[in-house]
């Protein structure tokens, strides 16, 4: 379903808060999982996407399942450090996050682990939002679309599913192939829609 907000010529509302998933949006993924500080690489733009968002005065959350921790691959403290290196190279260019949820559950039905919306919840609920927010979650799988739908079903929240075309995005797009969602390429080109274009037509899936 088009958000109303969404229709031919009007500009994005602009947000009080972007939420974004870690992997596959942020920095490049992995089918063998991201687990440590070497391999968390930056998507090229995306960085310095979040800071155009930081400087514009948009808070930005990241909700991430961390399931290779579940699963031994890796450990708390090797979260830790690939955390580290993403908020020193945000820094670098202007940035900063303003609340990081991560779920380590294997167990699908943990509320944390999406498409569950505990931890989009959990960080609206840090940041002591209005219920008039404007939010966004921007991920790159199906998962991540439907943890957006979820937090809106079971909030007084709206939180806006966006969905981007690095990681997963090009086949969770064909997955969601029946619906009509906000896609863009990558969370750079969000973020120009976002801050500067107010007739993105190339947004809605429909129209690719």
């Amino acid at each position: 379903m088009v958000e109303q907000d969404f229709e031919k010529g009007r500009r994005l509302p602009f947000p009080d808060l972007v939420i974004l998933d870690r992997d596959g949006v942020i920095n490049q993924d992995s089918s063998a999982y991201i687990k440590s500080r070497d391999e968390w690489i930056p998507i090229p733009g995306s960085l310095e996407a979040m800071a155009r968002l930081h400087q514009a005065g948009v808070k930005i959350g990241i909700a991430t399942n961390q399931r290779g921790i579940a699963l031994g691959l890796y450990d708390h403290q090797a979260l830790e450090e690939m955390h580290q290196k993403m908020t020193a190279l945000l820094s670098d260019v202007g940035g900063a996050i303003d609340e990081i949820a991560f779920c380590t559950a294997d167990d699908p039905l943990h509320p944390d682990r999406k498409p569950n919306p505990g931890m989009l919840l959990t960080i609206i609920k840090a940041l002591d939002l209005p219920q008039t927010s404007v939010i966004y979650f921007v991920g790159d799988k199906s998962s991540d679309v439907a943890a957006a739908e979820n937090a809106t079903l079971q909030s007084d929240y709206r939180v806006i599913p966006v969905l981007v075309r690095t990681g997963n995005g090009i086949k969770s797009e064909k997955k969601l192939n029946d619906r009509e969602r906000l896609t863009y390429n990558d969370l750079a080109s969000f973020v120009d829609a976002l801050l500067f274009d107010s007739s993105d037509l190339s947004a809605l899936s429909t129209e690719e």
